[in-house]
Parts: structure tokens; sequence; C-alpha cells
């Protein structure tokens, strides 16, 4: 079973690359980020040509995710139960078997603003029902545009980036805390290149010079850890004309 989260940075702008991409590479489910339109506008017939069933939630502009699947996805869960949200973040479903959460944290801005605060909020609330799905799920994938790193090997600038957005120590306590659940980052089981990134800023250059982040990852559960057979970062989508800022992460995992 593959699995793969894209943060697409608009499905409006992006359809016919996600398209392509999926035909390149037919994964069994992908999650997407920031589709930013409504659900009205979803191209759900697209991806039934493609071979995919979909399940969406979004809005006007800003965020917006969405779950694709070979097989049908089960048991659809918007956003974060009892946490109230005007910002469409989070989807969940079961594919054969395996319960797959696809988010899209909060950006947070900068420490010590009410977006961070907010973010600080959001993170709790993600990781007290993550703790239940658990609890129901044995086999659990929580993938998607995290907006974190783990540490200073995620960050082309450790130095200079310290204490800011995606590189604070309270935003990697958080995303310690929701591994501590019994979640595993699957890129760390295996050997990578160094300065893996997934997010390139635009300015300067950035993607050419490989000044990133790696903050899209794929958290797998206890029960999956031992089927992980590898999680790969494609870095190819970002050298299209108009690409995301984001690259796909794919987890291949023995179901």
């Amino acid at each position: 079973m593959k699995l793969a989260t894209w943060n697409v940075n608009s499905l409006t702008v992006r359809l016919p690359q996600v398209l392509e991409w999926l035909h390149a590479n037919p994964v069994d489910v992908l999650v997407l980020q920031e589709t930013k339109m409504t659900d009205d506008k979803f191209p759900a017939a697209d991806f039934a040509a493609a071979g995919y069933f979909a399940q969406w939630f979004g809005q006007k502009t800003y965020n917006g995710v969405a779950l694709l699947s070979r097989n049908h996805a089960v048991s659809m869960v918007k956003n974060i139960p009892g946490f109230a949200d005007d910002m469409a973040r989070v989807i969940a479903a079961t594919v054969d078997s395996v319960r797959v959460i696809g988010a899209y944290f909060p950006n947070g801005q900068a420490p010590g603003t009410e977006k961070f605060e907010y973010k600080m909020f959001w993170l709790k609330a993600l990781r007290a029902w993550v703790r239940t799905e658990l609890e129901q799920h044995a086999k659990l994938v929580l993938m998607g545009d995290c907006n974190i790193t783990f540490d200073d090997a995620d960050v082309w600038d450790p130095v200079g980036l310290k204490d800011t957005i995606h590189c604070t120590e309270e935003e990697r306590y958080h995303l310690r805390a929701l591994v501590a659940l019994g979640l595993h980052d699957a890129h760390r089981l295996f050997e990578q290149p160094a300065k893996s990134y997934s997010w390139w800023d635009y300015r300067d250059f950035g993607f050419r010079r490989n000044r990133g982040l790696r903050i899209d990852h794929v958290l797998v559960s206890d029960a999956l850890k031992a089927d992980v057979r590898a999680c790969t970062i494609d870095k190819a989508p970002r050298k299209n004309e108009r690409p995301s800022d984001h690259a796909p992460v794919i987890a291949d995992i023995a179901i």
C-alpha cells in the first residue's frame, strides 16, 4: 500500500500536475492540503476518471483538504471532533483497514501572535483526538503538511532560523508529544540523503539552492512501523512550471 501527502497550494492551479503525478505514481491513497476551493468546485469527476474515489473538505481562498483513494474510504471525519474551527484542515477515513488522517497544520505566522496561539490550541486538540483514534484503530497513518520541523536536520539554516516559525521549541514539543502517542516518523525509519526537505520558498531561488525545510510528514502507528518499506520525498514536481512550493512525500507499507 502506497500512501502520499502533498500540499498542492491551489488545486485550481495545479490539478493537471496532480493528475499527471498520479498517472506516473499510482499510489493507493493521496491526501492533499491547501486545495483552496469551495466544495462545489472540487474536481471529483477528474479524479474519478483517473481511478480515484475522492473525499474533500474545502473553503474559499484558504486551506482545504482532500483524500483520494483507489478503494472506497469509509467512516469519514472532517476537522477535529469537539474543536470549534472554521478552517478546513483535517480529513480522515478508513481505507483498506488503515485509518488515514490527512491534516494541514496551522502555519502559526510567528511566535507571540494570535495565529501562533491558535496553532498551540489546535495541536493540543489534535493530540487528544489522535489518542482516541489510536485506541480504535491500531493501523493508523497521520500525514500532511505539519508546518513543524522535528529538529535542526530538517532545516537548511538551523542557526539563522532558530526560534522562528516551524522551528520553535514550542512547536517541536507538540510534534514530539504527538509521536509519543505511539507514532513514528516514516522518513527517519530509513537512511536518507542529507538535507532532505519537502518545502522550499519561492523567493531567492530557494529550491535551486536547496534552502528548504522538512515540514511534510508521514507518521505511522506502532502496528505499521515494521511494515514500512520505504519513505521518500519526490522533488520532481517542484521542478514543474508554476509548481507548488511543497513536494509529495510517499510511504510504502506492506499491508
